[in-house]
């Protein structure tokens, strides 16, 4: 188990306010040129999720078979220090662990009911490889089951870009475990720990912890980082002078969609100061004003002029601005 460290490293670090121009020099390379030209890259959001279940092996591949040129990993920690690829810090949701566990649930009171939980790191590794990760979403995705972040790498690699997120790594690192040295560790023994490593598998990392991404970048990192921006946090990031300290420590902005259609200023302002702006997330189950996921993507892309975007739907991202008419 790798606890947190007492020191850390410090090697040379991306300057403040890096270009997109610079973060395709970096290494992101084949697939953020593209934006250089006007084109647009597409991030499978937990693999394509619209159609297999999120965070398989499964909904990787079928990512890739869909044309996407990242796919989102989330990373949790086991009880022996494994990273694996699931979005909930618990179990329950997307796994049959309340059958194959049913005596460690965590019990809880909350709003006047009883709630049992199953988190990940009260299991290890060699238990979540027991639970079905797949029947949830349909019985023809029985007995795939969660794979470990080394997996999604070995799996993905050569075929399209990762784009991991670091999820609750303050949770984690009260607990004694560092999500951002177990990352960066994973990396280093895949060697892709640099920028243009890989040309065929460039590497972006993400959270919604600005402390996380610092922490990497102390560590070393010098891959392109994202910072993702929901409502709970948007007035502190997407202010000029949050956006100017975001320019310190990471290449691009992850805003949750609507916070664009609020302030339609924002990416203009984050391009003047050489961030990208990858919005999330866009579900044919939620189009809102939108007559389709895919016209909803083409405003976005081609209209409010976001660099790429996170979809459950890969294979619907419109490559050219026809899809959507609309102002």
């Amino acid at each position: 188990m790798r606890l947190l460290s007492q020191t850390a490293s410090h090697t040379q670090m991306l300057g403040p306010g890096l270009t997109r121009r610079a973060l395709v020099l970096a290494g992101v390379p084949h697939l953020l040129a593209r934006a250089t030209q006007r084109s647009k890259f597409v991030i499978a959001h937990r693999g394509a999720s619209a159609y297999a279940p999120e965070n398989t092996l499964a909904a990787y591949r079928l990512a890739v078979e869909q044309g996407a040129d990242f796919v989102e990993q989330d990373l949790q920690i086991t009880r022996d220090g494994v990273l694996v690829c699931l979005h909930d810090r618990t179990l329950e949701r997307t796994t049959d662990v309340a059958t194959v566990f049913a005596d460690r649930a965590r019990t809880e009171s909350a709003a006047g009911r009883t709630v049992r939980q199953w988190l990940v790191h009260d299991f290890n590794l060699d238990e979540l490889r027991r639970l079905d990760a797949g029947s949830w979403f349909d019985s023809k995705f029985r007995g795939e089951r969660i794979p470990t972040w080394d997996e999604a790498i070995q799996t993905l690699r050569g075929r399209a870009g990762l784009y991991p997120e670091l999820k609750d790594p303050e949770h984690y690192a009260a607990l004694g475990y560092s999500m951002e040295e177990l990352v960066w560790e994973t990396l280093c023994r895949h060697r892709l720990q640099e920028p243009g490593a890989d040309p065929k598998t460039p590497v972006v990392i993400q959270s919604f912890s600005d402390r996380a991404l610092r922490n990497l970048r102390k560590l070393g990192c010098r891959l392109p980082l994202t910072l993702l921006i929901g409502r709970s946090n948007a007035e502190r990031w997407l202010s000029q002078s949050g956006m100017r300290e975001i320019r310190s420590f990471a290449e691009a902005i992850g805003p949750e969609k609507t916070l664009l259609l609020e302030r339609r200023d924002v990416v203009a302002r984050a391009h003047a100061l050489g961030l990208t702006v990858v919005p999330y997330t866009f579900r044919s189950t939620a189009t809102g004003k939108f007559p389709d996921v895919r016209s909803e993507m083409a405003y976005f892309l081609f209209n409010l002029r976001v660099d790429g975007l996170f979809t459950d739907n890969p294979d619907l991202f419109p490559r050219s601005s026809g899809a959507y008419a609309g102002q």
